[in-house]
């Protein structure tokens, strides 16, 4: 079931996106903001009791809803995963940033395209040259990838298969969003915010994004160059700030034969502020920190789409596999 539930959600997703800036969107950050506001009193062990309130408290009550509705109907359980699949999983979520980016530059309007990244990612974007530019669009593309489809899709497969049903979907975006909401929140709205809070949200979604990344990592050398994806992987990840990102991008750009990461646009995601020549064999990368590769043309906005689509392709496979297994077992 878990096969067609995924199918499912994602054509519903292609047919009809979720609006940007929806209902649901705007919940959760009230939901955010609520839990820490109210539970929230500075003190070391509050860190804990608000994330666990804040990420655990929806992915419980999605798991006890989900029982619940199982009790009744196969075919409802089935249901409830589309929709909550629906809300979590898709590249909608975040692609339109991405195709409106695309459409700038294609057209020579690079102000706009600028324009639309510091929008999107809440940096400064003003004096990106053109190659910088495609560089972050395509890095903050591969992320966002990432953590809207591959992420959500793990944990999702792993808590369904265990009976808890669409909980690791929520789990997951649920830590995700914690982890950039309270940073965003001290970073750009200037708004004070309990360290210990933003520094925990970080490690722990880290640590629930562990296997997620390197298993996204793993299906882009698979289907891109192998033997580059896995030379990059070991070679560069240490160019980024965070493992988790660094292991993603740095196969991607092995996979792409494109050259990512670089000195920089300093305090964005990936950290450009970040010396590159720490834990990095200097000779195997270019002397300014960046993969070996081609620089990032327009043309690689749409090989970037291939490598992401055809790695949901070979992840559908090995579920609908999974799904076929199980059946005839």
């Amino acid at each position: 079931m878990n096969f067609f539930a995924v199918l499912l959600a994602l054509l519903c997703e292609q047919l009809k996106p979720l609006r940007h800036g929806n209902s649901i969107h705007h919940g959760v950050i009230s939901w955010v903001r609520w839990t820490g506001r109210n539970f929230d009193a500075g003190r070391e062990h509050h860190a804990g009791i608000v994330w666990a309130i804040t990420v655990l408290g929806p992915a419980l009550l999605a798991a006890l809803v989900y029982l619940a509705v199982s009790k009744v109907s196969v075919l409802l359980a089935l249901a409830l995963d589309v929709l909550v699949l629906y809300l979590t999983l898709g590249f909608r979520q975040f692609s339109h940033y991405f195709t409106d980016i695309r459409d700038a530059l294609e057209r020579g309007d690079d102000l706009e395209a600028r324009r639309l990244l510091s929008e999107w990612r809440h940096l400064d974007a003003s004096e990106l040259p053109r190659t910088e530019l495609l560089r972050h669009a395509i890095e903050h593309s591969l992320l966002a990838a990432h953590r809207h489809v591959f992420g959500v899709f793990f944990w999702f497969v792993v808590l369904s298969t265990l009976g808890l049903g669409p909980a690791g979907a929520v789990l997951y975006r649920m830590a995700e969003f914690a982890s950039r909401y309270w940073a965003f929140k001290s970073r750009t709205l200037d708004a004070p915010t309990n360290e210990r809070l933003m520094q925990l949200s970080r490690r722990l979604f880290g640590w629930i994004d562990y296997v997620p990344a390197r298993m996204t990592a793993t299906g882009f050398a698979i289907v891109g160059n192998f033997e580059e994806a896995v030379n990059g992987w070991r070679r560069d990840a240490g160019l980024w700030l965070h493992a988790n990102e660094g292991i993603i991008l740095a196969s991607a750009a092995g996979a792409l034969g494109l050259q990512l990461g670089g000195a920089a646009a300093p305090g964005v995601t990936p950290d450009r502020s970040k010396t590159f020549d720490s834990g990095v064999d200097a000779e195997a990368t270019r002397a300014d920190g960046s993969t070996p590769g081609q620089t990032p043309q327009l043309g690689h906005l749409q090989s970037v789409v291939g490598l992401v689509w055809r790695s949901v392709v070979l992840w559908m496979l090995l579920l609908a596999l999974l799904t076929l297994a199980n059946l005839i077992g």
